[in-house]
């Protein structure tokens, strides 16, 4: 079973980027689609991005900022976060899609404020 690792996350103006990482122990990880998903206080894991052997998707709140990625030789999926709005502002994890299959992660904190 997959343990999942991201990391990348941090304090950033609006308008700013960052890039996260989700790092993956076990090749299996790589046989599957995979998402990215987001928590803000007080709200519900939401779905943000996703790539499968068909292309990507993206939650509409996200589209044309966000871009996911992924290298399966290193087991490690992205996530390049542009034109940050405050509403970003949550817990990322990763886990495969469209069922997370694998135990969360720790996430990681994006904070995007002035």
């Amino acid at each position: 079973q997959a343990q999942l690792v991201e990391s990348g996350g941090g304090l950033v103006q609006p308008g700013g980027s960052l890039r996260l990482s989700c790092t993956a122990s076990g090749k299996i990880f790589s046989s599957y689609a995979m998402g990215w998903y987001r928590q803000a206080p007080g709200k519900q894991r939401e779905l943000v991005a996703s790539i499968t052997s068909g292309g990507t998707n993206y939650a509409d709140f996200v589209k044309g900022r966000f871009a996911i990625s992924r290298d399966n030789a290193k087991n490690t999926g992205y996530l390049q976060m542009n034109s940050l709005k405050p509403e970003d502002t949550a817990v990322y994890y990763c886990n495969t899609y469209s069922r997370p299959l694998f135990p969360w992660g720790q996430g990681t904190q994006v904070t995007v404020s002035s």
